[in-house]
């Protein structure tokens, strides 16, 4: 692996790479949430479609993608991106790696580093940081055009101003003031050594648009691979999946919709007619997930109704991100849990009615889902809940939240 030094660039192939920002967990060590940012010309985004992060998961075009976190030994941990640098959009000049520190500053994160490599592990570039202090947020690296292909530039440029800083500085709007301080530019320290590879959770393949492998948890549910079907209409209407999800599988359900009075997707029983509500968000903008079973004796229907433009996603299952430490979200979403009986702790920002369902696995011959009411609060809480095994957490919320497991 080619180690860099700041401000120096190198050759890219020209493909399919991931990239992972990786640290040493410890107590009192912040964790690390990595971001991409695909820049136009004159450095700037040119919608907030062109941050992709932990809640933003796919860019649309599906050239960058959040592949989540990843642990190996020693609590060494790797936040991974995947990059197909051969299919991205003639407008995009650059994509930008960055991340913000939750609880912390960088200066107290160790074996703090960002590396390429391609998606079987084999190692392109990386670079340690050695001279974090205070910020909240850093840029790491940057890949750029040149001459017909495409480079990576070591960055290490920190933002004392957090996230907010950072994400003004190229274009998108955040709530509340700017940054309240230029980047910061600390002095030189030596390098950090660089932690063991850790694999990337769910590669991306080149050249097509992402399916990850379904990884439905152990001995669960049902599950497969399927290309992600997507459809894109205004107000009420009825939606028919294609013939190609597991019978009697559970399957990601994603929508999106900005400035409606609400929104809504429910299941459809064999008539058609509304059967189970499914999401239900009253906010201004929605981004949300749910889970749905498939049918065994035909295709998946789905009712969604919203009175703006709204697209609905429906992924295989192995696009649900893990609960393993602690995830951040904002409005519905779903949850895979892999984990034994432990403790959640939960806090949300939120106005309305929050709720948490646990679904399990019935025993053999039931479609439907064993649940488990966990969290039923409304408004702002900060409570624990007990969970008893692995399964799927769905989580109806109108605001910002945070989840974390103990045992």
């Amino acid at each position: 692996m080619t180690r860099m030094d700041k401000g120096a660039n190198l050759p890219v192939p020209m493909e399919t790479l991931h990239v992972a920002v990786t640290w040493q967990q410890g107590p009192g060590v912040p964790d690390v949430d990595v971001s991409a940012l695909l820049l136009d010309a004159t450095g700037r985004v040119r919608s907030d479609a062109d941050l992709v992060f932990y809640n933003q998961r796919e860019h649309p075009s599906g050239t960058a993608r959040h592949l989540g976190k990843a642990q190996g030994p020693g609590g060494t941990t790797a936040d991974w991106l995947g990059l197909d640098l051969a299919r991205v959009e003639a407008t995009v000049d650059r994509v930008v790696v960055a991340a913000s520190a939750d609880g912390g500053a960088f200066g107290q994160i160790p074996m703090l580093d960002v590396r390429v490599t391609l998606p079987a592990g084999q190692p392109v570039a990386s670079f340690a940081i050695g001279d974090a202090t205070t910020e909240t947020a850093f840029v790491f690296g940057e890949f750029y055009r040149r001459n017909g292909g495409w480079k990576f530039r070591a960055v290490g440029q920190g933002y004392a101003s957090g996230l907010a800083g950072l994400a003004t500085d190229f274009g998108i709007a955040v709530e509340g003031p700017g940054p309240a301080h230029p980047p910061v530019q600390p002095p030189a320290a030596p390098p950090a050594p660089a932690p063991a590879y850790i694999p990337a959770p769910a590669p991306m393949q080149a050249a097509q648009p992402p399916v990850p492998q379904a990884h439905a948890p152990a001995g669960q549910f049902p599950g497969g691979d399927f290309a992600p079907f997507v459809h894109q209409a205004t107000g009420k209407q009825r939606v028919t999946c294609p013939p190609v999800m597991p019978p009697g599988g559970r399957v990601v359900v994603e929508i999106e919709c900005r400035d409606s009075i609400s929104v809504t997707v429910q299941s459809c029983d064999e008539y058609g007619r509304s059967d189970e509500f499914l999401l239900e968000s009253y906010e201004d903008e929605v981004h949300g997930r749910t889970v749905a079973t498939v049918p065994t004796d035909r295709p998946l229907a789905l009712n969604v109704e919203a009175d703006t433009p709204w697209t609905l996603r429906v992924l295989p299952l192995g696009h649900a991100r893990r609960l393993e430490h602690t995830l951040h979200g904002n409005g519905p979403d779903l949850l895979v849990y892999e984990g034994g009986q432990g403790v959640l702790s939960f806090t949300h920002q939120g106005e309305s009615n929050v709720t948490i369902w646990h679904h399990t696995r019935p025993a053999d011959g039931y479609l439907e889902d064993d649940l488990d009411l966990l969290v039923n609060e409304v408004g702002r809480v900060d409570l624990m809940a007990p969970v008893q095994g692995p399964g799927l957490l769905r989580i109806g919320a109108d605001g910002p939240w945070r989840i974390a497991v103990g045992g």
